[in-house]
């Protein structure tokens, strides 16, 4: 297959709109890389500057340690798999399949033998005779990951491409992904802005925002240790909770103090990187697994006291949005079965341990990581 680099490529439309911001970006020979980011952060921009849809503003492209800024698609030696299938409707699924190796001009019984050996492999062998509009959207799937398997390509290249899907299908659909990625273990480029696909298929996944890079690392490390509040904020479903305050020190132990001066005590492990931070400004994250719930039975050390707004059931939890005291919007994972109703006043306690301090804008740093 391919390593695939992103040396500083730049894409500026019209001379004034930058869509992608000399990101420098290594995807290494048989990864599956995905690129996540919300509508606009120019992760599609980047997959067509790859496939040679989209001509590059600077910078460079480098597939097998060949630069191919000035090569055509065509001679690039990738697959592209689309959002909307880009199936042929008066060929049959067969002749899809087939279609761009006859193209190239591949021998008739090669083209068969491909085409008969991704349909098994996809399991659409009973279809080959159908049309794309005799078939599901999932079947119509597979059948443009066939005509992008039987080429053999040295990368894969996937554009949102289980959006049309509905919820339970996407879900099947992304588990065997994974398993033909590690079946034909094929350099990918995988373009979603759906958290959970980010995270449930790539080996890493690069978090893009505004054209630019944030952070890329395996989807737990972006989870566990997110690089600024934009990447802890954008990953997690429900999100993030966030609070506005400043830090203080009681004595030689760090302390953050939220609106209507509720007092989280920080672990010891922040006193370092928090000591430059004494009496500033900053941003306190706790995501809504690490906040626990409990009826009122009298004040302790880092609980705040809230009323249950809203209550979710989701099956295996429940979303527990709460309004504190102060006015703070809160959102807690809980046990589904954990009795409470709209209107209940409860204390929340945070586990300290999985708390993050921001610095204070939209992409402020994660200082738990300085």
């Amino acid at each position: 297959m391919a390593r695939v680099l992103l040396n500083n490529l730049t894409k500026i439309f019209d001379g004034r709109v930058t869509a992608v911001n000399n990101i420098t970006l290594e995807i290494a020979d048989q990864e599956f890389m995905v690129i996540v980011g919300p509508s606009g952060c120019g992760k599609t921009t980047t997959l067509r500057m790859i496939a040679g849809l989209e001509e590059i503003t600077g910078g460079t492209i480098t597939i097998s340690d060949r630069v191919v800024n000035n090569i055509p698609p065509k001679d690039r030696n990738i697959a592209m798999v689309f959002q909307n299938y880009a199936l042929y409707p008066h060929m049959t699924v067969y002749q899809n399949m087939a279609f761009g190796l006859k193209l190239r001009k591949y021998p008739k019984s090669e083209i068969k033998q491909r085409v008969e050996e991704a349909a098994k492999m996809l399991g659409v062998e009973q279809l080959l005779d159908q049309k794309p509009k005799a078939l599901s959207g999932g079947q119509r799937q597979r059948v443009a990951l066939g005509r992008a398997i039987v080429r053999n390509p040295k990368a894969f290249l996937f554009d949102e491409p289980l959006s049309n899907l509905d919820a339970k299908l996407r879900v099947t659909t992304r588990a065997e992904l994974k398993t033909l990625h590690q079946r034909i273990e094929a350099t990918t480029i995988y373009i979603t802005h759906d958290q959970a696909e980010a995270m449930t298929l790539g080996d890493r996944i690069c978090v893009m925002s505004n054209g630019s890079v944030q952070q890329v690392a395996s989807p737990m490390e972006v989870y566990d240790k997110p690089i600024n509040k934009f990447v802890a904020g954008f990953l997690g479903m429900p999100p993030m909770n966030f609070f506005d305050g400043r830090i203080e020190f009681d004595q030689d132990r760090p302390k953050f103090i939220m609106k209507g001066n509720v007092e989280i005590l920080l672990s010891k492990n922040l006193t370092s990187c928090l000591s430059k931070y004494k009496n500033s400004e900053m941003v306190f994250g706790i995501r809504p697994e690490h906040i626990g719930l409990k009826l009122i039975d009298g004040q302790s050390q880092n609980e705040i006291f809230a009323t249950v707004n809203i209550i979710q059931p989701m099956g295996d939890r429940s979303e527990v949005y709460l309004i504190s005291k102060s006015g703070q919007k809160f959102i807690v994972s809980t046990d589904p079965h954990f009795q409470i109703k709209k209107g209940d006043a409860l204390k929340m306690y945070v586990d300290i341990s999985h708390v993050h301090i921001f610095e204070p804008n939209i992409a402020g740093k994660n200082v738990n990581l300085m």
